[in-house]
């Protein structure tokens, strides 16, 4: 059996790869495709009697290294500069505020009308306030930059806030204030740990001479996260240190420093470690997801329960996130509203709730309903763009077939009127810089 198996490991990454590649002209995002994949040799394996041995116990496993790997590759993709501050204000913002106010009202709801313990009901409310990142940053590709730096950085802190709630809710079972204590002095001391382990692995990863580098720094990181969970620590603020320092090097670029660091060949190791990263967790994301699918129980999912509670969630979801976009923040609610998506780290952590926290309303099918019901609303704010851009490229093209000759007096006042426009520059409602 190892040929068929080695095949069909080949035509399942080869089929993972069309779907990521295809998505920017078939709008389809790949999740949706992957989790369909799951299904589908589910689906043929049962019809044909063929044995597959029980593999979701590595579900967790696979998932936890595509959440460092993730977290890792958006935390490289994030610039940190003055100028966007208020692009970076406005998502970070987002990403808190949206994901405090669900949380907060869904658990409301299931003390209220459930009676469940205000614990279990914040411990399940989490993961389906968090954006997953492994899926939206992916199908930003087809915004515009400001708006597809936005993804990037709401989801990304919707990633790390998220899991850094949802630790400290799991681990807290004493007062909120102690545990709140306990919390900062823990982030205090990992942030040292952070600053520390990753000058260590810039450093190595700069000096490495060895033709196998870029695996061991990310071997070294894992290590650390792993260690940092073992003694409950907030383990993914020093995936995410680690990204930020390496990605936003310039702010090193002192005389001391310099001594060290070719700063000019640290940026292509960078770039080469980036690359590296992004091929590894399009494998281990791709895996994830047909797994995930392929052990998701079909008949349930059309279960019209599941599917109302999954509307429901999703309609606090989008609903809260109209408000915030259209009068809070005072931005176009499209296509940015649309980009919400659940994905990777909402399965991670329903697999990390213990048996004891678990609510049966929440079912494994509401997940992958809710999932799927986010990508899909996503899908839309991709037609929503292009439809938009084919209508500003059509308005410019009418607006250049209806220019004519002016005369002596129509030229004067165009070119007062040009004047008055050149002297009004509009602003991006993301960033501080004109446009």
């Amino acid at each position: 059996m190892t040929n068929y198996i080695i095949l069909a490991l080949c035509v399942i990454i080869i089929l993972a790869y069309i779907f990521d590649i295809t998505y920017k002209f078939s709008k389809i995002p790949g999740v949706i495709l992957l989790i369909a994949l799951g299904m589908l040799i589910r689906v043929l394996s049962d019809y044909f009697g063929l044995h597959i041995p029980d593999m979701k116990p590595l579900l967790p496993v696979i998932g936890t290294l595509g959440l460092i790997m993730i977290v890792m590759e958006a935390s490289l993709d994030i610039d940190l500069n003055k100028n966007k501050r208020s692009l970076i204000f406005k998502s970070v913002s987002s990403a808190l505020v949206l994901l405090i106010v669900f949380v907060a009202v869904f658990a409301f709801i299931l003390t209220g009308l459930f009676k469940l313990s205000l614990h279990d009901s914040i411990l399940n409310a989490i993961p389906f306030g968090i954006i997953s990142s492994s899926v939206a940053i992916p199908s930003a590709v087809n915004l515009l930059s400001e708006e597809k730096e936005f993804v990037v950085y709401e989801s990304s802190f919707s990633d790390i806030l998220g899991i850094m709630a949802f630790e400290f809710i799991l681990l807290n079972q004493g007062s909120l204030a102690s545990g709140l204590l306990f919390f900062i002095r823990d982030v205090v001391f990992t942030l040292i740990i952070a600053l520390v382990s990753t000058a260590f692995l810039g450093y190595l990863l700069h000096k490495i001479s060895y033709h196998v580098n870029y695996v061991i720094i990310l071997t070294f990181v894992i290590l650390i996260y792993v260690i940092a969970e073992l003694i409950h620590m907030p383990a993914l603020l020093l995936v995410l240190v680690f990204g930020l320092v390496l990605s936003n090097n310039k702010f090193l670029e002192i005389d001391f420093i310099e001594k060290f660091i070719d700063f000019t060949k640290f940026r292509k190791d960078i770039d080469n470690f980036r690359k590296i990263l992004g091929e590894l967790t399009f494998l281990v994301r791709s895996f994830f997801f047909i797994m995930f699918g392929f052990y998701t129980d079909m008949y349930n999912l059309f279960n019209m329960s599941n599917i109302l509670t999954a509307v429901l969630i999703c309609s606090g979801i989008f609903g809260f996130r109209w408000i915030y976009f259209k009068y809070i923040l005072r931005l176009p609610p499209a296509p940015l509203f649309f980009f919400a998506p659940r994905g990777l780290i909402t399965i991670l952590l329903f697999l990390s709730i213990p048996v004891e926290s678990e609510i049966l309303l929440l079912s494994d099918e509401v997940v992958t309903l809710v999932i799927l019901i986010t990508i899909i609303v996503m899908m839309n704010g991709n037609f929503f763009r292009k439809k938009r851009q084919e209508t500003e490229k059509a308005d410019t093209i009418a607006g250049c077939n209806n220019e004519k000759t002016p005369d002596l007096v129509t030229s004067n006042n165009i070119l007062t009127e040009g004047n008055a426009t050149n002297n009004n520059v509009s602003e991006s409602p993301l960033t501080d810089n004109p446009v």
